[in-house]
């Protein structure tokens, strides 16, 4: 099913550059005040039309959809999209943003996709199976840094930031790491970038929602990661509350200051 899902993920990307390309956003807000393009509305009609084909019967949870969140539960399956993420980074045109197509199991997931379609990029996972990542055509297994994966190196930790959520508190976690070099990036690439090795630790002490991590956070698990809250407990999906706690992304917890 992962080849599929995938395929469906590039589709939905597609759908995406076609209005990123054209350059007519027609913004509106949603009811937190968040925007909300054409771009958000065309990827997320082409997941839930693509999953309603794979015939799996599997509720179909969508930021898109706030009806849809009713269908979340902490048992059994079901899917979690984002089809947009980071849509100020759409709006900004930096190309940092993603679509996010997550299968959840029993609070957890299982399958994880992540596609750039800006950058070209796509990143995989299944749980078990590892992470992936393909530019051009060329497939690699992704790794987190080892060099840092024992917490021993002496090189400043790479710590990967949100363009447009650094708040107060998080500014604060970074001053307890020590020797650090800052670097930013939109949606879940922050994820991807220390799944891949470039970053060690990523901080999230602003708010986020379930669909905004759940498949970047089986690709970082799957690379070797880990994604915890800050009482050490790993994210958990299906919640009553959508929004999740604050939580680390890290090549390992070894590199994460003990409370």
């Amino acid at each position: 099913m992962l080849p599929r899902v995938v395929e469906l993920a590039r589709r939905a990307g597609e759908q995406v550059m076609a209005v990123y390309e054209e350059g007519r956003l027609e913004l509106q807000s949603k009811a937190d005040s968040s925007p909300l393009t054409r771009a958000d509305i065309a990827s997320h009609q082409c997941l839930v039309q693509g999953l309603a084909d794979f015939g799996l019967g599997c509720p179909v949870v969508s930021e898109e959809d706030a009806v849809s969140v009713s269908e979340c539960c902490d048992q059994g399956h079901f899917w979690l999209l984002d089809p947009l993420d980071g849509t100020k980074e759409f709006i900004a045109r930096n190309g940092e943003f993603t679509v996010n197509v997550a299968l959840i199991e029993a609070g957890r997931p299982v399958l994880g996709v992540v596609v750039a379609p800006a950058l070209g990029q796509v990143y995989w996972a299944a749980k078990g199976l590892g992470a992936f990542r393909s530019v051009s055509g060329v497939v690699d297994r992704i790794h987190v840094s080892r060099a840092l994966a024992d917490g021993s190196a002496a090189a400043p930790l790479r710590v990967v930031v949100s363009k447009s959520h650094l708040d107060e508190d998080t500014q604060a976690f970074i001053g307890n790491l020590g020797r650090t070099t800052l670097l930013q990036a939109g949606s879940s690439l922050k994820f991807c970038l220390v799944a891949q090795g470039l970053a060690d630790v990523y901080p999230r002490l602003a708010p986020t929602c379930e669909w905004d991590t759940a498949a970047a956070q089986l690709i970082l698990e799957e690379a070797g990661g880990v994604v915890i809250d800050l009482e050490g407990k790993s994210l958990r999906y299906g919640k009553q509350e959508v929004l999740n706690p604050s939580f680390i992304g890290a090549c390992s917890r070894d590199v994460i200051p003990r409370a």
